[in-house]
């Protein structure tokens, strides 16, 4: 008999599954209820290792998400949101040592193949592997608002379940399973009304953990560079004659960059513009746009083919690009390309034209705001405006982003300290880098493009591990150069955890959170 393959595995989950989870997610809870594309990136980019698929002859049919956190953490009292950082997950706890579940799900049609006590057991290798104590998780109790007349208090419907005296699906699921109740958690999921908002703290002891174990939580440490080196390209707008002097501009900063030995090269907003000054004539706004389009398809293999010759990760500044509508139709948008040295293209929409863009170009604002994975890694890309709207950074950085990069155009001081301020306060307010590169000089023929004003700066969190005022390196104003930094990741990772101040830990997610709606992807 042939040997054949295996029908149902359940294995690590990829970014590449997100859409398939994304969709299992919404078959299983409904749209207003599920995970979103982006918290779906974060569980994975923060911890692969803790995030399981059961797949079945192809289709995703199941979904398991953990993290790693202090028994501490585990045992007080939170609610779902605040315990998973608003369903984005969590970084490893360097002191952890208990693996948190915070999903599991299985599509209906596919119950009987006991999908659910197979992602369990997979929980429980995950906890024996990393040598943990046990496994902590808030679970449902769906009987409750049946027999709340009955039992008021919560903690009275739990002791009955479990002295038998009323039966709870869920519960006696779990229970059957090897895990202990260990107590309510009021509010945990407040619009669970069959459970009246109510969870059951959930543990499992491992009963392989060592008293103590040296074996370190894998967290991103383990898996990024300790450092990565940077650059960012004040580039300068001149007439050229052909698009090879387009080209060859571009090629002579890759180059430099490249020499230095730099991971990334960031180009400014819009310096594709410079491609409308080989026209001889003074075009009108709309109609430059619609020419410099034209360039789209060159300027990306132009671009992919310089990233993998050269062995570095280029975010390309931004380029108009005319998108296809659904509906037939279609529009300009103003968008960020990143090319990874591996030969991969991902885009960046800019969401919010400014004034000026829409009022002369007819640009609209794009969709969709993704983290980046790169061998580096993770990367966000805000284009200009898009720095000034904390929302989206912060967005970026709960999927994982350690860096954002900012292509910018701005045609005077006062516009570009609107960005230089914004950037400096995402860093801070994200813990993280911001790498900011704008344009220089001017196109005399091209409307709406005539002066510029540009610092570009590679800026970093205010804390002791940084340069002292938050400014890794910068440029001269208004001249065409480079500026290069070396980044630490590991002194990164470290404030976050441990910095004089921890704005991603200390967020009140009991009082505020931002919610983007499915259209981001």
């Amino acid at each position: 008999m042939d040997n054949t393959k295996a029908k149902l595995i359940i294995r690590e989950a990829t970014v590449d599954d997100v859409p398939a989870i994304a969709r299992l997610s919404v078959k299983v809870y409904g749209r207003a209820d599920s995970f979103t594309r982006a918290e779906l990136r974060g569980q994975i980019i923060n911890f692969p290792e803790g995030q399981f698929v059961a797949e079945y002859e192809g289709t995703i049919v199941g979904h398991c998400a953990t993290m790693i956190i202090t028994a501490d953490l585990a045992f007080k009292p939170h609610t779902w949101e605040e315990i998973t950082n608003g369903g984005y997950g969590r970084i490893p706890d360097p002191d952890g040592d208990v693996l948190y579940g915070f999903e599991v799900c299985v599509d209906p049609d596919y119950r009987r193949l006991r999908i659910g006590q197979r992602l369990y057991r997979k929980r429980k290798e995950l906890c024996q592997h990393f040598e943990l104590k046990g496994i902590a998780f808030a679970g449902r109790m769906p009987g409750y608002a049946r027999r709340k007349r009955t039992y008021p208090n919560p903690t009275d419907y739990l002791q009955a379940v479990m002295d038998k005296k009323v039966r709870d699906q869920v519960i006696n699921f779990q229970m059957n399973g090897g895990f202990e109740p260990r107590g309510i958690l009021r509010d945990y999921i407040p619009k669970d009304k069959d459970s009246g908002g109510n969870a059951v703290l959930m543990y499992w002891t491992n009963p392989l953990a060592p008293r103590d174990t040296g074996k370190s939580v894998p967290g991103l440490k383990e898996r990024v560079p300790s450092q990565v080196r940077v650059a960012t390209v004040q580039f300068m707008m001149r007439k050229i004659e052909s698009i090879d002097d387009f080209e060859e501009q571009v090629e002579y900063w890759v180059d430099v960059a490249a020499d230095y030995e730099s991971d990334f090269v960031v180009f400014p907003e819009l310096f594709t513009l410079a491609l409308l000054s080989t026209d001889n004539r003074k075009l009108q706004p709309v109609e430059a746009i619609e020419k410099v389009a034209t360039y789209t398809e060159r300027f990306v293999k132009f671009m992919q083919n310089m990233a993998v010759s050269y062995n570095i990760n280029i975010v390309g500044g931004s380029h108009p690009t005319r998108i296809d509508l659904e509906d037939g139709k279609s529009e300009i948008r103003n968008i960020a390309y990143t090319f990874l040295r591996d030969g991969s293209v991902h885009e960046s929409q800019k969401l919010h034209p400014t004034p000026s863009e829409a009022k002369w170009w007819n640009i609209k604002g794009g969709y969709g705001a993704n983290v980046i994975p790169t061998d580096c890694g993770p990367i966000g890309v805000m284009v200009c405006y898009d720095s000034e709207f904390p929302e989206l950074a912060r967005h970026l950085v709960n999927q994982g982003a350690l860096m954002l990069f900012v292509p910018f155009c701005t045609d005077e001081r006062r516009g570009y300290l609107r960005v230089r301020y914004c950037c400096q306060a995402r860093a801070v307010e994200n813990q993280c880098y911001v790498v900011t590169s704008g344009v220089v000089g001017n196109l005399p023929n091209v409307e709406n493009m005539d002066v510029h004003y540009a610092e570009s700066a590679i800026l970093t969190p205010s804390d002791f591990p940084f340069s002292r005022d938050g400014v890794a390196a910068d440029t001269a104003p208004n001249t065409e150069t480079i500026a290069i930094a070396d980044l630490s990741l590991d002194s990164l990772l470290t404030a976050r955890q441990s910095g004089a101040v921890r704005n991603l830990r200390d967020r009140r997610f009991d009082l505020y959170r931002v919610e983007w709606t499915q259209a981001q992807g």
